[in-house]
């Protein structure tokens, strides 16, 4: 816990499963609980964090509701709002953004609740690209808790810095209306970084396995199958960071890469010694990046990748569809991160 030994409480917004929920408790926070529209994360984040899930649409929302379902009330100076909204509209990989849209002014929808009930703290947690499109209501944020005496700090950091084994560039802003004084955000360690060898290279943990297994128990080491061409892909493609364009093979190349030597980690395999590329939610997809297995002919398991993610082994998922856990361990927020942003907070 912090130094100065404060307890806090935090209510997480857009939740998800509780990347965030389980950081703080493993910070020491108490985790009041969480809210989010997506009813398929209620039982993982309920059955996880041992706190309750509120599935509702933000936008739409009221505070009563909030206030009587999570037992808090306003000017709290030991209650942390999280609010990682998801705001993939202002990411800078170039997506369409159409599907996106809709969600781009979560972060103006959670303002009306930090206005509302003026927590001691705030915390969120974003796209790097928040922070440099105009279009963003983060400016019309920072504005408001200027204007609110709010002391706050933010930046894109790396969660390779912080001990999750995973290359992933965020946007962090914390703020604190109890602090007067300048706060700062934790400092990254460059020097002990975890690799994807570290993480999930000992087989005695995650036994090899082939493409298309399923594994039914708790640990979900399950792997996506493969199509015929993409197992050749796979099998042409050197271990430990190979990538398609070192297949000998010419007529291995998808037709939209034939003519072109860009996208180059899709169809590749990690490196056992570098951390994992940033985890999406297509994560054990083959041909969406590198998630090849470094070894094994096969993309990286569910377990894998939200070991990746830094979720513990005891965490577990439920539901009975591969992609809807994969979309879970995607979205969420780095928990070993998130334990570094509310150690911070306990310090502060």
């Amino acid at each position: 816990m912090g130094s100065n030994n404060q307890t806090l409480k935090a209510l997480d917004f857009f939740c998800s499963i509780g990347g965030v929920s389980l950081g703080f408790k493993q910070a020491g926070i108490e985790v009041l609980g969480g809210i989010d529209i997506d009813e398929s994360c209620k039982e993982t984040y309920e059955r996880n964090i041992d706190s309750k899930f509120l599935c509702e649409d933000v936008s739409q929302l009221n505070f009563e509701k909030v206030s009587e379902y999570f037992e808090i009330q306003k000017n709290q100076d030991d209650l942390i709002l999280v609010g990682c909204s998801p705001c993939q509209y202002y990411s800078n990989i170039k997506t369409d953004k159409t599907k996106s849209c809709k969600t781009r002014l979560l972060l103006a929808d959670f303002q009306e609740f930090v206005e509302y009930y003026r927590p001691g703290y705030v915390f969120i947690e974003n796209v790097p690209g928040l922070d440099s499109k105009p279009e963003s209501p983060l400016g019309q944020f920072k504005a408001f808790l200027k204007k609110n005496k709010y002391v706050f700090t933010d930046d894109v950091l790396n969660a390779k810095y912080f001990g999750v084994p995973q290359n992933r560039r965020r946007y962090i802003l914390i703020a604190s209306r109890v602090k007067k004084a300048k706060i700062e955000l934790p400092k990254e360690d460059r020097k002990n970084i975890v690799t994807v060898k570290d993480a999930i290279g000992d087989y005695g943990k995650f036994p090899p396995i082939k493409h298309g297994a399923v594994d039914k128990s708790a640990f979900s080491h399950t792997s996506a199958k493969l199509s015929p061409i993409n197992l050749k892909r796979i099998k042409s493609t050197p271990r430990d960071g190979g990538g398609r364009l070192d297949w000998k093979n010419k007529k291995l190349q998808p037709a939209c890469y034939a003519n072109h030597d860009g996208h180059t980690d899709v169809y590749g395999r990690m490196s056992w010694n570098k951390p994992s590329p940033t985890i999406t939610t297509r994560f054990v997809s083959y041909s969406n990046g590198r998630y090849g297995h470094p070894e094994q002919d096969r993309a990286i398991s569910l377990r894998e990748g939200a070991t990746l993610q830094s979720f513990p082994e005891d965490f577990i998922f439920y539901s009975e569809s591969r992609g809807a856990i994969a979309r879970m361990i995607g979205n969420a927020v780095p928990p070993l991160l998130a334990k570094k942003i509310g150690l911070t907070l306990l310090d502060i």
